[in-house]
């Protein structure tokens, strides 16, 4: 081996281990056949453990590249890594006592999971368009199995069809508007695209505009903006809940860490050629997730409207740019891990007599028949909705203070009233709670881990104003590090 390999070895140090730990456990499973599922389950939230652990052991204070510039570690990286991981354990404990009511324990599930986290770790880091690609496919190939894991579900099914099909036209969209970048530019690294498009002053090539382009529409697929949502609510629908639950937070934490790592990295001269798209973009998130959700019935497809919502909320703060909007970016993301983890662990106690419920009306008299749990989800709706003190305010403050900050004041305004309009449907989840007849009871109690999961979810959106800057410095020192500060 060469020696100037060593450093690149140690900066990949947690993918290699998760990806050597993934391959362990994949040959565990089939050695042991389903009856080790719980046993790979729990290993495999053990492995993110350590994971994590290694990804703040290995985190340096300064910028570092590897492989060539290829993979770069930073603190931005670091920050988003973390929560991908945890986004990806939560999903992984929520899910081993549904998939063994539903009869769908089996040990290629969490292994699944863990491919899929590698891919999003290497998106997080990737620095050129090359690793970029290897990185999301990776993951996307891991999402459409576990979309439609449930074979003998025509939902399931469905949903993995659908996003199998725009998954690869997303990944054509990507692949062309890469090989115009390099085309036009001659280099694929983000440095010296960086430097290509921003060092002479001069206006840059008509390809690479067109290529930038082609990339933001792939990547607004991959985090269900619009107008690239058409497979969400479809997808969150059909798929298992708890594979929903998963949909909802870690992939998507890792697609925006790329798209924020993309638009302010290689395109970052050309903030004003793109910051008008990203502001569209927004816009019309802001705008669908709002009104769409209005008539939803089924609270899955409610769900994936609200996070096409959320997505065009967190857009803001990239729309506004610099340290101040990604800090804002980092912030929201965190913040929106923990209300979907939360409402997803409500939405898995909806059960009666053994049966998973999903419409909005079943959730009917719950404040009568089991307070906690109504209480757990209007916590998780309040905040969502942006109603202080809870954490979701925070998260809306700090993008639509980061907008006004870059002049951006409309777009703020609009933030700001398509929120007012999601507060309706939101709220009307807490009436149907606390004003309607009750219905059935839901089964219970509830397993134990998605209880310990609802409870600290629950304490962190209600009382995050009481401590909120631990989160506040780390996004802070993260987004000064993917600026190079």
């Amino acid at each position: 081996m060469n020696i100037a390999e060593i450093p690149s070895l140690t900066a990949v140090i947690p993918e290699i281990v998760l990806a050597l730990g993934s391959m362990g456990l994949l040959m565990l499973g089939v050695f042991g056949g389903d009856r080790s599922t719980g046993t790979v389950s729990w290993l495999a939230v053990a492995l993110l453990a350590v994971v994590s652990w290694l990804v703040s052991s290995v985190t340096p204070m300064e910028r570092l590249d590897a492989f060539s510039g290829m993979f770069r570690i930073d603190g931005f990286a670091g920050f988003m890594k973390q929560l991908a991981l945890l986004g990806s354990a939560l999903a992984v404990i929520m899910s081993m006592s549904f998939n063994d009511r539903e009869g769908i324990a089996r040990f290629e599930y969490p292994v699944l999971f863990l491919f899929a986290t590698l891919g999003m770790m290497m998106m997080v880091s990737a620095n050129d368009l090359i690793a970029l690609y290897v990185g999301l496919e990776l993951q996307s190939l891991s999402l459409y199995v576990v979309a439609a894991f449930r074979r003998d579900s025509i939902k399931s099914t469905e949903a993995g069809l659908k996003y199998f099909v725009l998954g690869a036209l997303s990944s054509g969209l990507l692949l062309y508007g890469a090989s115009l970048i390099y085309g036009f530019s001659g280099s694929t690294g983000f440095d010296d695209l960086a430097g290509a498009l921003g060092g002479d002053g001069k206006a840059p090539p008509i390809g690479v505009v067109v290529g930038m382009v082609f990339v933001m529409a792939a990547l607004a697929f991959k985090v269900s903006a619009a107008p690239f949502h058409m497979w969400t609510p479809d997808v969150y629908e059909g798929a298992p809940t708890p594979v929903t639950a998963f949909f909802a937070v870690a992939p998507k934490i890792a697609a925006v860490a790329l798209l924020v790592r993309v638009m302010t990295g290689p395109f970052g001269p050309l903030l004003g050629e793109w910051q008008q798209v990203v502001v569209v973009i927004s816009i019309a998130s802001m705008l669908i997730g709002a009104f769409a959700a209005i008539w939803q019935t089924n609270i899955k497809r409610l769900m994936a409207y609200s996070s096409i919502g959320h997505i065009g909320y967190a857009l803001v703060g990239l729309a506004a740019g610099g340290e101040v909007g990604v800090r804002g970016v980092l912030v929201y993301m965190a913040i929106y891990l923990f209300m979907n983890v939360g409402t997803f662990a409500v939405i898995l106690s909806m059960r009666r007599r053994g049966q998973m419920v999903e419409g909005i009306s079943d959730l009917a008299g719950l404040g009568q028949t089991d307070p906690r749990l109504a209480a757990a989800l209007a916590i998780f709706m309040f905040s969502m909705a942006g109603i202080p003190p809870l954490a979701g305010f925070f998260g809306k403050l700090y993008v639509f203070m980061a907008a006004i900050d870059a002049g951006l004041v409309a777009l703020a305004v609009i933030g700001v009233l398509s929120s007012v309009v999601s507060a309706f449907y939101y709220i009307r989840i807490v009436k149907v709670m606390y004003f309607d007849d009750p219905g059935p009871v839901f089964d219970r109690p509830l397993d134990p881990a998605t209880s310990i999961i609802l409870i600290g979810t629950g304490l962190f959106v209600l009382l995050f104003f009481v401590v909120p800057a631990p989160l506040i410095a780390g996004a802070d020192a993260a987004a000064k590090s993917l600026f190079g500060g």
